[in-house]
């Protein structure tokens, strides 16, 4: 019998303030992938050019926070829209994976300009950073009882949700898929195939980490959110995230076509 117990989401209080776990795992995930991608960088790039990613890390941590936020907020419109001040409350939760990329990409473009250094060898070791922090980070939404999947059959197994937190059409279901945990371990074993791209290929051939990076975790992506039941947005039958985890994979695989053909 395997069932993963809900945890107390406050992790101590600070006077009258609480302190969220989920505050402190995403805490956890941002500064271990900064170390692994500043550690990485340093590996492929001459002496001079080291810890650019310490340096710059308050600006690529900024930009993905507030990707995440803005990008979660605007697929939830109408919540944010009558409570506008909650868009700046992020304890709880409320970021997304997929804003959190973008706006990161945007902070990398603006990196590569200023200090003149190839986006794609900025790009790759953030990659591995990346992945890492998701692998992390997804236990915040463990301590937080939010991106389960559906009802399992059995109940011997399972995520004990708290009633308050499920869904309404799964109130009388105790036992949820941990689509938190797959996506973590997943993310995890991803992180190691990055490492091993990385080293094999980084130093010659930058930009093929990031574009693994894309087909692998949309691939993952794509199939745990079949399983979850609280898709933030749904296009026709498709949750968003589907919908953009596609979009990032085609965008892989044409990277990965675009370096193969220079190669040749």
């Amino acid at each position: 019998m395997l069932v993963i117990p809900a945890p107390n989401d406050v992790a101590f209080y600070i006077g009258n303030f609480p302190v969220y776990f989920y505050g402190i795992t995403m805490a956890t995930a941002i500064f271990a992938g900064i170390l692994i991608a500043n550690y990485l960088f340093n590996k492929i790039n001459t002496p001079d050019k080291k810890d650019i990613i310490l340096e710059y890390a308050p600006l690529f941590i900024l930009f993905g926070i507030l990707g995440a936020r803005l990008y979660y907020c605007c697929l939830n419109p109408t919540y944010y829209f009558a409570h506008p001040i909650e868009i700046l409350d992020i304890r709880k939760g409320g970021l997304s994976i997929h804003g959190s990329i973008i706006g990161g990409i945007l902070s990398i473009i603006i990196v590569s300009i200023k200090t003149k250094i190839s986006f794609f060898k900025l790009i790759d070791p953030l990659s591995c950073g990346i992945i890492l922090g998701q692998a992390i980070g997804r236990w915040g939404n463990y301590f937080n009882s939010e991106a389960y999947g559906l009802p399992v059959a059995s109940q011997n197994w399972g995520l004990f949700i708290p009633q308050s937190k499920r869904s309404t059409e799964f109130i009388n279901y105790n036992l949820f898929h941990p689509t938190f945990l797959y996506e973590s371990l997943l993310d995890l074993f991803i992180f190691f195939i990055l490492l091993f791209i990385f080293f094999k290929f980084g130093k010659k051939n930058s930009g093929i980490t990031c574009c693994i990076y894309l087909i692998l975790y949309s691939l993952v992506r794509f199939f745990v959110e079949q399983l979850r039941v609280d898709s933030a947005l749904n296009i026709g039958f498709f949750p968003v995230a589907q919908i953009v985890s596609i979009c990032l994979c085609l965008t892989g695989i044409a990277g990965l076509t675009i370096l193969a053909k220079k190669q040749k």
